[in-house]
């Protein structure tokens, strides 16, 4: 990972401030990075920073922690990190150490890791609340909920100790929501390489190739950028096209099949989320072509709503019924579609929502509703808007050629006061645009091998 440069670090500086600002100076935040998890014997798995600990910081190791204490006349930003340690450096790769922390990364004060009980005492002392989220890094509670008693029983000769705990999701979850210029940036470029790997997958995608070769050249397009997938890649051909978080990725491809894949890449800790459905073979058959433009037309539908002040659960609740009512054409389902939409019977092919957040996770922090009611749209959010129909093989009642048809079509869509952004518009998805690319790469293919 390279170093942050002077406008990421300026961007985080902000960052920092206005989370400060919000909470007050009563308040001290304290963040932990993530933790290196075992894979099998002496592996870890490939590391990911934690994405609170990442959206203040920028400091990509593990086994750190934040604490921004508001007021305070050493530094208000500090950061307790490994210390350097050439041995382990040789085998694992180098340490930023304290005065990395401070020369390269921002902090105004460092210390190394197993300082912390040590200095906490101090920072602790006299704020009202820790703003700090129990429960995901069992040691750090324990070394915080210590500190905390140990101040309660000295609180008669000294400084009281804080009164509450309070969770990020309240602060900095809600300021992780609207994604600033910078961020935006970040996103951008992880949906444009995303879109790019859509593209090869499609060219590539033909009769006797695997799943998993398809998901290889996704990754490839990833890599090749510096991008790792943000998520599990999704791949999957005809019948496995019904199972929602299918990850197998190993069966062979044939002539007739849908393939639906759900693949973003991550750019410095930003991911993009694009889901494509289209026909191994090249063109869709009559009933998967049914099914498609009703989900496209759900989608269109649903992204036409993100906009300021709109109701955020208006994308979902129009998608439904657009969905509902081409079931009901299709004979999928029967009855009065108001009424089929207040019983839920769309769930049978369509069990999801239509979207969430996103940004530095796939499925990004930021509450949907306030107050009971859901929240409004504002400029600075990104959504996924995905609908889709899964009509699983055997469906009962329904006419077979629907059966193993699966069908999703995922976007992200950026809130701006002109209305909605699709982020991802560089993957086609209007069936004659699929088509004539799938000719297109057929030909190329043919080419090749001609000469």
């Amino acid at each position: 990972m390279p170093l942050p440069t002077a406008a990421d670090l300026a961007e985080y500086a902000a960052r920092r401030t206005r989370l400060m600002q919000t909470v007050g100076d009563g308040d001290i935040v304290i963040v932990p990075a993530a933790r290196e998890t075992v894979r099998n014997r002496d592996v870890h798995h490939r590391f990911r920073q934690d994405s609170d600990f990442w959206y203040l910081t920028g400091f990509p190791e593990p086994d750190a922690i934040a604490v921004l204490a508001p007021g305070r006349k050493q530094g208000t930003y500090l950061l307790f990190v490994r210390p350097r340690n050439p041995e382990r450096e040789i085998w694992d790769g180098r340490r930023a150490g304290p005065e990395g922390a401070v020369r390269d990364y921002g902090a105004e004060q460092a210390f190394t890791i197993d300082q912390f009980a040590e200095q906490l005492p101090q920072l602790l002392a006299g704020r009202e609340r820790i703003d700090y989220t129990l429960g995901e890094y069992p040691v750090r509670d324990a070394e915080i909920t210590a500190c905390v008693r140990q101040i309660r029983e000295l609180s008669r000769r000294g400084p009281a100790a804080p009164a509450a705990f309070v969770a990020l999701e309240a602060t900095l979850h809600e300021q992780r929501l609207i994604k600033s210029a910078h961020e935006l940036g970040q996103i951008r470029h992880a949906c444009a390489v995303s879109a790019r790997a859509h593209l090869r997958a499609m060219r590539y995608a033909r009769p006797s190739r695997h799943e998993y070769q398809v998901a290889a050249e996704i990754h490839h397009e990833f890599e090749l950028a510096g991008m790792q997938p943000g998520y599990g890649s999704i791949v999957g051909a005809g019948d496995n096209a019904c199972i929602l978080h299918y990850v197998e990725n190993d069966a062979e491809l044939r002539d007739g099949q849908l393939l639906l894949i759900d693949a973003g890449g991550e750019y410095r800790g930003y991911t993009a989320d694009i889901t494509r459905t289209f026909p191994v073979g090249g063109r869709y058959s009559g009933p998967q072509r049914e099914i498609y433009e009703l989900v496209l037309a759900a989608q269109l539908a649903a992204i036409a709503e993100l906009k300021p002040g709109n109701d955020s659960g208006r994308p979902h609740q129009v998608a439904t019924r657009v969905l509902t009512e081409g079931m009901v054409a299709l004979g999928l389902l029967s009855g009065d579609v108001d009424e089929l939409i207040r019983t839920e019977a769309h769930k049978r092919f369509y069990m999801h929502g239509t979207g969430h957040w996103l940004g530095m996770d796939v499925h990004d922090v930021g509450r949907y509703r306030l107050a009971g009611k859901h929240r409004p749209f504002a400029p600075g959010m990104v959504m996924t808007v995905e609908p889709g129909l899964y009509v699983a093989p055997g469906s009962q009642g329904v006419d077979p050629c629907f059966h193993g048809i699966g069908v999703r079509i995922e976007d992200d869509v950026l809130v701006t006061e002109g209305g909605p952004e699709v982020l991802t518009a560089g993957v086609p998805k209007a069936i004659a645009e699929v088509e004539a690319l799938m000719r297109e790469a057929r030909r190329d293919g043919d080419a090749r091998r001609a000469a």
